[in-house]
């Protein structure tokens, strides 16, 4: 108990710089999260077609216990309140279905149907969701969704509320902030690979839920497993200050991109005094960079667009609800909320920026920056999604990128080889080891990590460091406050002591590219060029697809594949098919040499050998 309570001290330290105690006899959070509760579902388990477990509102009914020493007291209590399931009164005519999945789901009852914002992650989620508000409220269809942002927890389930037949129809409209599209299928697509194999440390995929496991994502309980779909968004919202009546209902945009997504907005309803902040207020810190990967946030602008926030909807507003946690009301309850949240992202850039300016490194940085007790002291300003250790080094990044200056660093040995040496120069791996335990021992576990780290690094074949190095990784995840970075530390401890887990290739990918941009798909080819077997190859390709009256030319070059619309001049084959076709030809391998209408019959099957898959299931805590 000792040594777990000097490493959870240990992490909190490392997360804030000595977070103030929080306050646990308040209750505020408590009430609202209970607030207008109307029913759940009489059966816990959500499930797919196949019969698949997508979601168990079930699983986290350990966390109505006490915190036991396993787990952060306060990650406890915020998990327990996102563990709260089932359909709430927001408002008059509003309505959200929550503990379903990571987000939340939003009914605002319009003249004949339902206007929903944010259809949850997966099909099956959503039409769970869909299917408790029809049953406890009296059923309507949806005509309108809303996506707030770009962000596949805000749109995945989409088809399991609507059907496309109903959007191409007009049956439905489909409302997003403008660059929706192009960022939804970016974020997926080009990097895809990596996130998603990144994802399964953050989010917990592989960890079993429980008191010693997976508690919580610190936004929301965790990522439905069911099928992630995009329906396309059919009116664009271009303008902070754009009004439409849906179904009767007046809703106000303010854009609000860069934020916590590059294509975001915020949603005012004026004659229900209710204001939808999206994902740019929370119940937590955010992440300015998530540790699965994206492009950095701008902690500025997020700062900015809720002062703007403040200002057009502040003093108008009796309720405010966010696309994770819960709503909070009362005006003088969301004035403070509103300023001290922006302050925390304001404060967050000044002083990462003003210590940066001063030559701090980013690790300074994280090890220095503490928040205002002001600031601090608040629920919703803890560090359990986001933490100011992990923001301020993305801060830093944004601006200066991860160059730190020093010239040693221009040239970096790769982890395997720098640890073997730094192994070697202290005495071997017995040495070493001996050291890593002694450092566990005192709860030192930064250090105790850093050694086993390089032992594992230099031979992940060192049975005595990986179970040391998940020894450490446990404890440092049993004390922390950040529900992703316990998730992380478990995950890597987990991966140390039963090797990789492989995951399964998901369908998500897959409705992702079905809506992806022609020259996007070109690009995430591009990635995939595997130069050694491209070196010597050089090849013009003209690819026609009737079906969405567009033309790209792909060239292959010097290992370097680029594209151009509308081309002029031969090639040395053109290929005239539907879209759906070449893609199962560049992504399962079909043979195409049939669909070539002039010139080299076999020259795209030879284009696309030469890429090369990208490895889903690659080890993170070993090289």
């Amino acid at each position: 108990m000792k040594n777990a309570l000097i490493g959870a001290v240990a992490t909190l330290v490392l997360a804030g710089s000595a977070q103030a105690a929080p306050d646990f006899a308040d209750r505020q959070d408590y009430a609202f999260a209970e607030k207008g509760f109307v029913g759940t579902r009489t059966d816990p388990k959500i499930l797919a077609a196949d019969g698949r477990v997508v979601w168990d509102l079930a699983a986290y009914d350990f966390l109505k216990a006490p915190a036991p020493a396993s787990a952060n007291p306060s990650l406890w209590r915020q998990s327990g309140l996102l563990a709260k399931h089932g359909l709430f009164e927001v408002t008059k005519g509003v309505w959200q279905v929550r503990g379903f999945d990571i987000s939340n789901a939003t009914f605002i009852a319009g003249k004949t149907g339902w206007i929903v914002i944010d259809p949850l992650t997966s099909a099956e989620a959503a039409k769970a969701a869909l299917d408790l508000a029809n049953e406890k409220l009296g059923a309507r269809p949806v005509v309108a969704l809303i996506y707030t942002h770009s962000h596949a927890d805000h749109f995945g389930g989409a088809r399991g509320m609507v059907a496309q037949a109903d959007v191409d129809a007009g049956k439905v409209q489909v409302i997003a902030p403008h660059g929706f599209l192009e960022h939804a299928v970016s974020e997926n697509i080009i990097a895809g690979p990596a996130m998603a194999r990144r994802a399964t440390y953050q989010f917990g995929s592989f960890l079993p839920k429980g008191p010693t496991g997976q508690l919580s994502s610190g936004i929301g309980p965790a990522v439905s497993a069911g099928t992630q779909t995009l329906v396309p968004p059919t009116v664009d919202i271009v303008r902070t200050g754009q009004e439409l009546v849906v179904d009767g209902v007046r809703l106000q945009f303010q854009i609000t991109p860069g934020t916590e997504a590059p294509a975001e907005m915020n949603i005012y309803l004026p004659d229900l005094k209710a204001l939808c902040l999206a994902e740019n207020a929370n119940a937590t810190l955010h992440n300015v960079l998530t540790p699965r990967g994206a492009l950095v946030r701008d902690a500025k602008a997020w700062a900015d667009y809720l002062s703007e926030s403040i200002r057009l909807y502040g003093d108008k507003s009796d309720v405010v609800f966010t696309s994770h946690a819960w709503p909070r009301w009362g005006r003088p309850v969301i004035a403070e909320y509103l300023e001290k949240h922006r302050d925390l992202y304001k404060y967050l850039h000044d002083q990462s920026v003003r210590l940066m300016n001063d030559g701090y490194l980013p690790n300074e940085i994280a090890n220095r920056l503490k928040l205002p007790e002001a600031l601090d002291s608040e629920w919703y300003n803890r560090g359990y999604y986001g933490t100011l250790s992990f923001n301020s080094r993305a801060v830093y990044q944004r601006y200066m990128g991860w160059y730190d200056a020093n010239p040693v660093h221009l040239a970096p040995l790769e982890p395997a080889d720098e640890a073997a040496r730094y192994v070697a120069l202290m005495g071997g791996p017995e040495k070493v080891l001996t050291a890593a335990q002694e450092a566990y021992a005192k709860g030192d576990d930064r250090w105790a990590g850093e050694l086993a780290n390089r032992l594992v690094m230099a031979d992940a074949a060192n049975t005595a460091a990986r179970q040391l190095l998940a020894q450490v990784y446990e404890r440092q995840g049993a004390g922390a406050e950040s529900a992703i970075w316990r998730n992380m530390y478990l995950a890597g401890a987990q991966e140390l002591r039963e090797g990789v887990k492989p995951s399964p290739a998901g369908a998500a990918a897959l409705e992702m590219v079905r809506n992806t941009p022609t020259p996007m798909l070109l690009e995430l080819l591009a990635v995939r060029l595997d130069p050694e077997k491209a070196k010597d190859a050089a090849l013009t390709v003209d690819l026609v697809f009737p079906d969405r009256k567009e033309r790209f030319r792909v060239r292959l070059k010097h290992a370097v594949l680029t594209h151009e619309s509308n081309p002029t001049g031969p090639a040395d084959a053109v290929y005239t098919l539907p879209r759906a076709q070449f893609l199962g030809g560049a992504l399962m391998g079909a043979d195409l040499s049939k669909a070539a209408t002039s010139g080299d019959a076999g020259a795209l099957n030879r284009l696309l050998g030469y890429l090369s898959p990208p490895r889903a299931n690659f080890p993170i805590v070993t090289r």
